[in-house]
């Protein structure tokens, strides 16, 4: 035989082959599904089984777009439900992340991993109770002090007689003053004793809460992002991997470098506020450091607050408020801001604007605060992913 004639006989042979492999899975299917037709299952008192339902059935595909519908209202419902929580672990998540940083230095320095956590984290806790002591005791004083001299600001206000007449017509002003000097203004704007310890507790569990998961994500970063990583398809590891890393570098710098800025406009104002003889110097630092930390709007409310603080002093004192604060807000713009963030994050002037914008209108002030680090992680995925792409197509 020739090299075609054989090369011929082969085929028909491989087709004879898979001819009589196809028969016998036909004949098993056969039996199996005559085996199953007859066994005891089915009851011929009650007939003989119907075709199953098809699964492009109207029936079928009503109720299972009822049942996606369902799912997806549980799961909107459920994360309404817990966005408080959600929002302290995301907050808990980008402190651990912006702390990192500073526990790598450490850890560069020849201090084991556990015991750079354990300093920062003593560090973080020393912070918040000095913040406490700080501010609680000149809070507390301003606000008895407030409440002592409330009725006479409104025996102040019937001097006015626009407002006189509008008191002798509805008596808002005796019954504001009723309310003010009956003895319990602070558990009544509280919603009596046991509001006030509901605020309180709510306070306090939410700020242990805060800091008992950011020690936790801290001390655990490192495997989050490895058990991450895993996740992606091995032929894709390394670039996510890169990219991964690279986002959590920029928003640790932007952290840190925020954090900086904030203590150095604190420092500041702490120096000028004791030069000028300002009462609660501290007290003010500290709610300057605060705000500072809230991009665009914040320095700009705090050094208003302060202001008119000065004004309440003396003339001299709130117009060089004013003239210090807005020197030292060009300082912080041009030369304090680019220094330290200039490693940290790349986002334009308007994307800044638009994310603050809408992260404030999602989360409030929370949102404000971590809109700009999520704003240049997802430039850079458009930067690296999704423009190279589609330079591609």
């Amino acid at each position: 035989m020739t090299d075609p004639e054989e090369s011929a006989a082969a085929a028909a042979l491989s087709a004879a082959a898979e001819a009589a492999e196809a028969a016998d899975a036909a004949a098993e299917a056969a039996e199996t599904a005559e085996v199953e037709l007859h066994s005891d299952s089915q009851d011929p008192a009650f007939g003989s089984l119907g075709r199953p339902l098809r699964r492009d059935s109207p029936f079928m595909l009503g109720f299972l777009g009822a049942l996606g519908v369902f799912v997806a209202w549980f799961l909107v419902q459920a994360v309404v439900q817990a966005r408080d929580v959600l929002v302290l672990i995301a907050v808990a998540l980008f402190l651990a992340i912006g702390l990192s940083p500073t526990v790598e230095w450490l850890i560069a320095r020849g201090i084991r991993r556990g015991l750079a956590i354990g300093i920062v984290f003593l560090g973080v806790i020393a912070a918040f109770i000095g913040f406490g002591f700080a501010v609680l005791p000149p809070v507390i004083e301003q606000s008895n002090a407030f409440v002592k001299e409330l009725p006479n600001y409104l025996a102040d206000l019937r001097r006015n007689p626009t407002i006189r007449q509008f008191d002798q017509d509805y008596g808002v002003i005796d019954r504001a003053q009723k309310y003010v000097t009956s003895g319990d203004l602070g558990t009544r704007l509280f919603g009596g004793i046991v509001g006030v310890g509901r605020v309180v507790l709510s306070a306090v569990f939410s700020a242990l809460s805060l800091l008992i998961m950011t020690l936790y994500f801290l001390a655990a970063l490192p495997s989050m992002k490895r058990q991450a990583y895993r996740l992606v398809p091995a032929s894709r590891r390394e670039r996510v991997t890169l990219l991964g890393d690279e986002v959590i570098k920029g928003i640790g710098g932007f952290i840190s470098g925020a954090l900086t800025v904030a203590f150095v406009a604190g420092f500041t104002s702490y120096i000028f506020l004791l030069i000028i003889g300002l009462p609660y110097a501290l007290a003010l630092a500290l709610f300057v450091t605060l705000l500072d930390l809230v991009p665009l709007i914040g320095a700009t409310i705090a050094a208003v607050v302060v202001s008119l603080i000065g004004f309440t002093q003396s003339l001299v004192v709130g117009f060089t408020c004013v003239i210090f604060y807005i020197a030292y807000q060009q300082f912080e713009n041009y030369v304090v801001y680019p220094r330290v963030m200039r490693r940290a994050v790349d986002v334009p002037a308007p994307v800044t604007v638009v994310a603050v914008l809408l992260g404030g209108a999602l989360l409030g002030v929370v949102g404000a605060l971590l809109a700009i680090p999520v704003a240049a992680a997802v430039l850079l995925i458009l930067r690296q992913v999704a423009i190279p792409r589609m330079d591609q197509v």
